[in-house]
């Protein structure tokens, strides 16, 4: 059978759909439809303060891709995006979306990455560099974490942890979900001093101040604070070298107790580095935007943790639609 171009032609136009997502939930619509149920263009752009016929298009667009539903003029919401893109539900993921839209016109630099081998741009703009562009990134990390924490920390034993260090915590939202599931555990974050600055707020709005803790600093040059019965790596080791990861790793057994755990949340691939997609798509992603950006695989993270040395190194995929892996291990008894 002949080729055919439809998958090629797809691929060329499929920013144009990121585009409608991100544009969409920026200007607020499928909040507006929330809030009556339904209504025409001319509704949305005047409850929002739009211009009705590019409104019109906009939604028409969002219909084509099945984002909004349409009888005659009235939209309204579907399921799916009724369920994940209104702000306030319980799976709203529409602050989650945030970084990827903020790194959205970095793609268009891929050659220069390619062509010179550095970032196509400063990996300080979502980390202290640029006021905005942090709060985006802090505000996206924990919407990611509200939307799947839940998820992650019920594959966790946390029984009899009293101390945990959350390292590169970003907004402290696991650290909080991890002290409402476990009444006894007391854990700290630790991170850049802009991000702990929003990482801090977050904390206190969420009650959780007494027993979330932030420590600003940088993980490679401050020490880790002692004795801790848990260390968490999570969403943060794909920006690092893979010595830099190691020496993470040996800087977290110092500190952990006999028989406590570390335990690593990350993109990971498959020993070609190719699979599965998303995670070779992401390591690109980093790349664009961190100095050492990549993201290893299972393997390579295993043979890190061994060398570090920890035991029982275990590793799993979580379930869909989180794109992360699990992995846990031990620091031997005494």
């Amino acid at each position: 059978m002949s080729p055919v171009p439809t998958r090629i032609t797809e691929m060329a136009s499929a920013f144009q759909e990121s585009a409608l997502l991100f544009t969409a939930c920026d200007l607020g619509v499928f909040g507006a439809l929330a809030k009556t149920g339904e209504g025409t263009a001319a509704d949305v752009a005047g409850s929002i303060g739009l211009d009705v016929r590019a409104t019109g298009l906009l939604m028409d667009a969002c219909v084509a891709l099945k984002l909004l539903e349409k009888d005659g003029s009235v939209y309204r919401n579907t399921h799916e995006s009724a369920a994940f893109l209104v702000p306030g539900e319980p799976g709203d993921l529409s602050k989650a979306i945030w970084y990827m839209r903020d790194v959205y016109p970095v793609w268009g630099k891929l050659a220069d990455l390619v062509k010179s081998g550095r970032p196509a741009e400063s990996p300080q703009l979502h980390l202290g560099d640029d006021e905005a562009r942090t709060r985006a990134f802090v505000m996206s990390m924990h919407g990611k974490a509200m939307a799947t924490g839940r998820a992650v920390i019920a594959k966790l034993n946390l029984t009899g942890c009293r101390r945990l260090l959350d390292v590169g915590g970003g907004p402290g939202t696991y650290s909080v979900l991890m002290s409402q599931a476990y009444p006894e555990l007391h854990a700290t974050v630790l991170d850049l001093p802009p991000v702990i600055g929003i990482a801090s707020s977050l904390i206190e709005r969420q009650g959780a101040s007494s027993r979330v803790t932030t420590l600003p600093g940088d993980y490679h040059s401050t020490p880790f604070p002692q004795p801790m019965d848990a260390v968490l790596f999570f969403g943060m080791l794909h920006q690092e070298s893979p010595q830099a990861i190691l020496s993470l790793l040996r800087k977290a057994y110092e500190v952990i107790t006999p028989g406590g755990a570390v335990y690593i949340m990350d993109m990971m691939t498959d020993p070609t580095h190719t699979a599965p997609r998303f995670s070779a798509m992401f390591a690109v992603n980093m790349a664009l935007t961190t100095d050492s950006g990549w993201v290893f695989s299972s393997g390579e993270l295993g043979a890190w943790v061994e060398e570090a040395g920890f035991v029982d190194f275990e590793v799993q995929t979580l379930p869909p639609p989180i794109p992360h892996w699990l992995a846990s291990a031990r620091r031997p008894a005494a």
